[in-house]
């Protein structure tokens, strides 16, 4: 098992906007045919994996902002569960690297095992069954004990452009037991078709899941050796003091730990991909076996749906293969093959529609940049 297992509950929420944005980033939406989300879908996942009655053993870092509503979602969960949750506000944004520098440096020092096993997961995607993610994962903890990195590789199964890739080489590491993983050769960020289309032919590339296991000590080393100016800002925090914690309807905050908000002011914004995984030597990836989708546009979303799509409030006359999620009753008319989706005026921010051609919903972030691009305020 897992000594700390850390959840990246951040982000912007841009990929399925309007319905994610910045007060409900995708994770916090349900999951496809399901009454849960996906981020308590990832909690689930972190308990299968650490020890049942070890407290503060899930670590969940997330912005202040999205604090209301992270402890929303914890208060779905038992009083026993909630005893193994620690949530971490960020005092601002500086990509996953410095979170996961924050992290391990935590971990270190409050842990009372030297050297904790450490795993870090996604919240926004949806990974089937449970039970084999689980059985991977643990391999992994195997391997980590020793040293080094870690990480999922997902078998690409289209020319994918939104997502990094892992080279990887042919050879199986021994340490992993009668686990299928693979020597790191190098990641690759997100490519364009033309270079996805070789990736995928060539058969060693994996796709970079983002969920990556390591130990305390091996990956504050790497942070010294390749990104010291993301770790040192937190280098001298000291184990958080008892009152620089709270608790609110049993669940754990470290919400006054001394010296973070001057830490995260002074570290690098970077990802942890950039600063460490791209750097280090000896990175071992499992080809996992369980199923994975990041569901990245609202066309992958509404396959999903397809099968229960419900549409009892809409009214539709000549229309066909429509997807419609909106809160309020929607009309359609001699159309076919749309997207339409109506967030209705809520958090602060403003009404919008988005209706779209299914087919064209990764063009989103174009929409997403003229908005910024115009300064439009309460619409992202």
């Amino acid at each position: 098992m897992y000594d700390n297992c850390i959840i990246m509950a951040g982000g912007s929420g841009t990929r399925l906007w309007p319905a994610s944005n910045s007060i409900t980033p995708k994770q916090f939406l349900n999951v496809p045919c399901t009454d849960e989300t996906f981020f308590c879908q990832a909690l689930r996942r972190a308990f299968s994996v650490t020890e049942s009655e070890k407290e503060n053993s899930i670590v969940i870092i997330a912005g202040t902002k999205h604090q209301k509503i992270i402890e929303a979602e914890l208060n779905k969960f038992s009083a026993a569960e909630k005893k193994r949750i620690l949530f971490i506000p960020e005092p601002c944004a500086k990509n996953t690297a410095a979170a996961i520098a924050m992290a391990a440096v935590y971990c270190s020092v409050a842990s009372k095992k030297n050297n904790p096993a450490m795993l870090v997961l996604t919240s926004d995607h949806i990974i089937e069954p449970t039970e084999v993610f689980t059985r991977q994962a643990l391999l992994f903890c195997e391997h980590i004990k020793n040293t080094g990195l870690a990480v999922f590789g997902i078998k690409p199964c289209r020319a994918e452009t939104g997502y990094g890739y892992i080279e990887v080489s042919g050879n199986k590491k021994t340490s992993m037991l009668n686990a299928t993983s693979l020597n790191v050769i190098s990641f690759h960020e997100k490519p364009d078709k033309e270079t996805a289309e070789k990736y995928l032919k060539a058969g060693n590339f994996l796709w970079n899941s983002g969920m990556f296991a390591f130990s305390a000590d091996f990956i504050l080393n790497e942070f010294m050796s390749h990104a010291p100016a993301v770790l040192l800002p937190f280098k001298n925090l000291k184990c958080p003091q008892e009152n620089a914690y709270t608790k609110k309807d049993g669940i754990m905050i470290l919400q006054n730990w001394d010296g973070l908000s001057n830490a995260y002011n002074n570290t690098v914004n970077i990802s942890f991909d950039y600063a460490i995984a791209e750097k280090c030597t000896g990175v071992i990836a499992c080809s996992s076996e369980f199923t994975w989708k990041d569901i990245g546009s609202w066309d992958e979303y509404a396959a999903l749906t397809a099968c229960t799509n419900k549409q009892e409030q809409h009214f539709l006359t000549d229309s066909a293969n429509n997807f419609i999620l909106s809160d309020i009753p929607v009309a359609v008319c001699g159309c076919d093959d749309l997207i339409i989706v109506i967030r209705s005026a809520g958090d602060g921010l403003k009404p919008v529609a988005l209706v779209a051609k299914k087919g064209t919903t990764q063009n989103i972030r174009s929409i997403v940049e003229q908005i910024k691009d115009q300064n439009i305020n309460g619409l992202l």
